[in-house]
């Protein structure tokens, strides 16, 4: 019985490791629309260029016997007299890639020239790789990539603010004001950015969110005495039950994203804005005081790829700081 409840264990964490990195790191299928990247993606002539230092090499505690690689982004902007706004983005193998979807610094720095966005220092992480070695399995995703982002709980939050951020801190002057800092990803990354801020609104109030994985990766039914784990299926419940708390936060999704075992990527994200929305609306008819939830939204028809959350990302970074001293 116990070889039988081991092997299953098995087959639904392989099953969702392998949807995670089919889903984030080989092409996406020939379905739905292409955009085009905008010029604030791209070199612009003119602008006071910054730096991207890195990949450097970190061991958690946290996450004990993993090893990751992180980036940072310093704007040419960027005096020590003063501290720097935040940006987290998960994937930063993905995030940093000056020919990919995303170019997540480039972005930075022509909007921070634009003075579009404030003096951000950009912070792009890897999933934790298990072992002593860096390595991203099959030149896809490190291996506990799902472990790390699709689980519910503050562990992530913890490993960021308790050991990511003190670790630039010894380099840059980061805000340590939750309104100077914003965290985003994409897929399983966006799942995990969203539990960072919806842990600890303390610590992060805005989030970008593309083709976000708020799918069952993460449950485990119970067995042999052990309860059920939760997958992020179940945030738009706990978005619904709970006072809404201050967070900004930017959705993107596609028509034509995942629908599989897991979840419909499209219809989790619908059910998430649905939840921001319920949850405002129940807030305001009982007159409770506190915060409100600021959501804003874009659907295309896209698959689930990077292509349609990179071309919306200058604009989804002018809304996240739209009223930020610049």
């Amino acid at each position: 019985m116990k070889l039988i409840t081991l092997l299953l264990t098995l087959a639904t964490a392989f099953a969702a490791l392998a949807a995670d990195n089919a889903s984030t790191n080989r092409p996406a299928p020939p379905v739905g629309k292409t955009y085009e990247l905008g010029a604030d993606s791209l070199p612009q002539e003119g602008v006071a260029k910054g730096r991207l230092e890195g990949p450097f090499l970190f061991k958690s505690q946290v996450f004990s016997n993993t090893v990751r690689q992180y980036w940072v982004f310093v704007p040419a902007q960027y005096t020590a007299e003063k501290p720097a706004c935040v940006l987290v983005f998960q994937d930063g193998q993905r995030a940093t890639r000056t020919n990919g979807a995303l170019r997540v610094p480039q972005v930075m720095e022509n909007l921070i020239h634009k003075r579009e966005m404030p003096v951000t220092i950009g912070i792009f992480i890897t999933p934790g790789s298990r072992g002593e070695h860096y390595a991203e399995v099959g030149g896809g995703n490190p291996n506990n990539r799902a472990a790390e982002y699709d689980a519910l709980g503050d562990r992530y939050a913890r490993f960021l603010i308790d050991e990511m951020l003190p670790e630039v801190g010894k380099t840059y002057n980061l805000t340590k004001d939750p309104e100077g800092r914003a965290i985003g990803g994409t897929s399983s990354g966006a799942i995990c950015a969203f539990t960072v801020a919806w842990e600890r609104p303390d610590a992060f109030r805005k989030v970008i969110s593309c083709i976000g994985s708020y799918t069952s990766i993460g449950y485990r039914p119970a067995r042999d005495g052990e309860p059920m784990i939760p997958g992020g299926d179940l945030y738009p419940t706990f978005i619904r039950r709970a006072a809404p708390k201050p967070i900004r936060f930017f959705l993107q999704d596609g028509s034509n994203d995942i629908d599989n075992q897991f979840g419909s990527w499209f219809l989790a994200n619908h059910q998430m804005l649905a939840a921001f929305n319920f949850a405002n609306r129940t807030a305001d008819q009982r007159k409770l005081d506190g915060p409100r939830y600021e959501v804003n939204h874009v659907w295309g028809e896209g698959p689930h790829s990077d292509n349609h959350g990179g071309v919306l990302l200058p604009d989804m970074l002018r809304w996240i700081w739209k009223d930020y001293a610049k």
